[in-house]
């Protein structure tokens, strides 16, 4: 009797209709036009909180180099002095370029910056230089 009732059962279901199965490709198409032009912007936003983060790691290394040596290290001997003992290795920027380093900087005791995603100076948006003067 347990088994008719289970194949009874199983007979009554059926598949989903042509209406339920347009209703969801309706709703994940609205969904995915809503949701995909704010995840695609994603990616330059994070290269350019990286880049902060580097800098900003570059910057407490500097400080700790002063702190040992009394002074920041010279435009000539650059991010360089900072490895191995205040760095593991120089990093690079997101798009592939090193960072720059001044001292004395134009902006600051030093700079350290990128010039961003076109690696020229000047430029807006994720084109625009990041240092340690502009923190954000």
């Amino acid at each position: 009797m347990h088994r008719k009732v289970f194949l009874m059962h199983r007979k009554a279901q059926h598949g989903f209709t042509l209406i339920e199965v347009m209703v969801v490709v309706v709703i994940l198409a609205i969904l995915a036009t809503v949701v995909v032009p704010r995840i695609m912007d994603r990616p330059d936003q994070a290269r350019v909180t990286r880049a902060q983060q580097d800098i900003r790691a570059v910057e407490a290394a500097l400080n700790l180099y002063r702190l040992d040596n009394f002074r920041y290290p010279s435009t000539d001997d650059g991010l360089e002095a900072l490895v191995p003992k205040y760095l593991d290795s120089l990093p690079e920027d997101p798009w592939g370029n090193p960072y720059l380093y001044l001292s004395p900087g134009e902006k600051g005791e030093f700079d350290v910056y990128s010039f961003g995603a076109d690696g020229a100076e000047g430029g807006e948006g994720v084109d625009k230089d990041i240092g340690n003067w502009n923190k954000g």
